[in-house]
């Protein structure tokens, strides 16, 4: 266990290889209770959403979610979060270290907006049922229907007798769901989930395992792959940037940036020598320091060990070569496509 932002989280239950690899091949169960909800309502909610992000959010109607972040003027990431529209508002499910930050910047920009934020994060639990077995386990917990669900859409039912919010969504490159609930016993749902999915061999799965089933998957770290210097574009993420939705925050910015192209890139690699490539790990290119590691490790799943950073666009290219300093060593290492892992599709 280790202290998280006044929370005691579980890093391993019974080894982070063994949970990684349930995941990929079975189930798993993750407690994300730290996870931050923050809820705009009101007559302006629409705008000052689109305002802050810059992901078209009047795409969405009620049962839709979509991935997509608080940009600064700069066009950098204040956060990156799910925006979840609601009948009556838009949830916004942001990172539990930035919670505060976050409140914040949003109170701050909705003065113009006659809307109501509020920082629901201590009523919220949340839950994350995620594997290949995920729609099986939590199909008989739960009259919604699941196999209904396309990604990144949910639905409003009881899991286990409780009232919860079931999104097809989550953060292991898998099939899976996020539960969240206001209830008052989220526990009883946990061994629900735990107990229904014995057969199928869930397993509870630590923050061990969720870091390196998200970087297989390439998905971002905020803190590590993205932050306030490190813009939209540089994180390969331009896809979520609809510059025609009209204005927010960071458009000109990022719009200037993409006329002109950006100058450096997050880029995947593998190693091709023995050793591991850590967070923070310098980066070198034609004998140069070029930059560092943002996130790094063994992946369990592809057996090699694999990394994340932002190097100059020369260098960004399939099978360039680069090197990363491990214990003073310098391994050599090459670029290579991401994400590194991608989910089996379903057979018919």
């Amino acid at each position: 266990m280790i202290e998280f932002f006044g929370w005691n989280l579980p890093v391993e239950f019974s080894g982070i290889v063994h949970e990684h690899m349930a995941v990929r091949e079975k189930a798993g169960l993750f407690d994300v209770s730290h996870m931050g909800e923050i809820i705009i309502r009101g007559r302006q909610a629409l705008e000052l959403v689109q305002f802050l992000t810059p992901n078209d959010a009047s795409r969405l109607s009620f049962g839709r979610a979509q991935y997509s972040a608080l940009t600064s003027p700069e066009g950098t990431f204040v956060d990156d979060l799910l925006v979840y529209c609601l009948e009556d508002s838009f949830l916004l499910v942001v990172n539990a270290a930035n919670i505060t930050k976050d409140f914040h910047w949003i109170r701050q920009h909705a003065e113009p907006f006659d809307v109501q934020v509020e920082n629901a994060s201590e009523e919220y639990t949340q839950i994350a049922l995620q594997g290949p077995s995920a729609e099986n386990i939590l199909q008989s917990l739960t009259e919604i229907a699941l196999d209904a669900l396309s990604p990144f859409h949910f639905d409003l039912g009881k899991v286990a007798g409780k009232e919860c919010l079931v999104s097809r969504t989550g953060y292991t490159g898998e099939d899976g769901f996020e539960i969240y609930t206001k209830c008052s016993e989220p526990g009883k749902i946990w061994n629900a989930v735990m107990k229904e999915g014995k057969e199928y061999g869930l397993l509870p799965v630590g923050l061990g395992a969720r870091d390196t089933l998200r970087l297989e998957a390439s998905l971002m770290l905020y803190g590590n792959d993205i932050d306030e210097t490190t813009t939209v574009l540089e994180a390969n993420l331009g896809w979520l940037v609809k510059f025609k939705k009209g204005d927010f925050l960071g458009r000109d910015s990022l719009f200037d940036q993409k006329e002109k192209g950006v100058s450096r890139e997050i880029a995947g690699f593998e190693l091709v020598e023995r050793g591991i490539a850590r967070s923070h790990y310098t980066v070198f290119a034609d004998e140069q320091q070029v930059s560092e590691v943002t996130s790094g490790s063994y992946s369990p799943y592809l057996k090699k060990s694999i990394g994340l950073a932002y190097l100059p666009i020369a260098y960004t290219a399939i099978d360039s070569k680069i090197e990363v300093e491990v214990h003073d060593r310098r391994v050599p290492a090459r670029i290579i496509p991401t994400p590194f892992y991608k989910k089996k599709e379903k057979s018919d």
